[in-house]
């Protein structure tokens, strides 16, 4: 069975989503907006794709090392500039393509350095997956916490030497992302985290030992959590249960909120996915960057 986040990434993307035979659309799409949406995810919603230019920006690959692996990810900052507010941009389940690059260099443009760690590379490519329960079961699902967490940890300290003022970093995240966002807000590692409708509740086990509700009174950063009223796989009780769970917490547990988009389904974010709404987005997005100033990543 797919896991609570591989339901709502997969119905996120029923409207319109080919199969085999619209390769050559696929192909054509990738060449009309340049390279790297994960197969999974086409066809492309081109009409609604915010493209992000480069110009003055240093953006593209880089590689760090943790524990003896190099780690893949994409950054954007500010060219020519340094002591830069970090954030790390955490992945859907389809990896780092196209869509979370672009949003790194949207964070750049603001100001930031934004380095989004490829957090599955031991395990595989999402991107060339082309069915999502396939992705689930031979990659997603083998993926333990404890690594993304110490991924992360190897994120900072590639900024830190390169450019970055790891005292002023934030992190957000897309659905599993979104997750990951809440437990890392729990090490002490960053100021403020924004989690875009990562689930808050599930079964504990061997590679996922806690979930955002375990952790929330811990928290050591504020987190904004933006989600979708209409989300089917994260019914509001659960954010009910989150709210509890943070107003009984540290000081930046109690800091947190919740902004909840009542139109608005899973990934509505995603400008390249039909479950995209534009207004939610770009409130979401305001709110972000606010949440980040507020709370000293600016």
């Amino acid at each position: 069975m797919l896991d609570d986040d591989l339901k709502r990434d997969f119905d996120s993307l029923r409207p319109g989503r080919s199969t085999e035979a619209g390769a050559s659309r696929r192909t054509a799409l990738k060449a009309t907006l340049g390279v790297g949406y994960a197969a999974a995810t086409l066809p492309v919603m081109a009409q609604n794709v915010i493209q992000t230019p480069a110009d003055g920006l240093t953006a593209g690959p880089i590689q760090f090392t943790v524990n003896g692996f190099q780690v893949p990810a994409y950054r954007a900052a500010p060219a020519g500039k340094t002591g830069l507010p970090v954030v790390l941009v955490i992945q859907e389940i389809f990896g780092v393509h196209e869509y979370i690059a672009d949003t790194c260099r949207r964070f750049a443009k603001a100001g930031y350095l934004a380095i989004a760690p490829e957090l599955y590379a031991r395990q595989g490519d999402p991107k060339g997956y082309t069915e999502i329960p396939k992705l689930q079961a031979e990659l997603v699902s083998k993926v333990p916490d404890a690594q993304v967490l110490a991924d992360l940890d190897g994120a900072l300290a590639w900024a830190a030497a390169n450019g970055g003022n790891v005292a002023k970093a934030g992190i957000t995240g897309f659905c599993w992302g979104g997750r990951i966002t809440w437990l890392y807000a729990a090490t002490g590692k960053v100021k403020a985290g924004v989690a875009w409708y990562g689930r808050l509740v599930g079964q504990a086990s061997e590679l996922t030992p806690r979930h955002p509700v375990d952790v929330a009174a811990e928290l050591k950063a504020p987190v904004l959590g933006l989600y979708g009223g209409k989300d089917q796989g994260i019914p509001l009780d659960t954010v009910d249960k989150m709210k509890s769970s943070l107003a009984n917490g540290s000081a930046a547990a109690k800091a947190s909120r919740f902004v909840i988009y009542p139109e608005a389904g899973h990934a509505f974010h995603a400008d390249y996915r039909p479950s995209y709404q534009k207004a939610a987005a770009d409130d979401g997005w305001q709110q972000a960057l606010a949440w980040f100033k507020e709370h000293g990543v600016a």
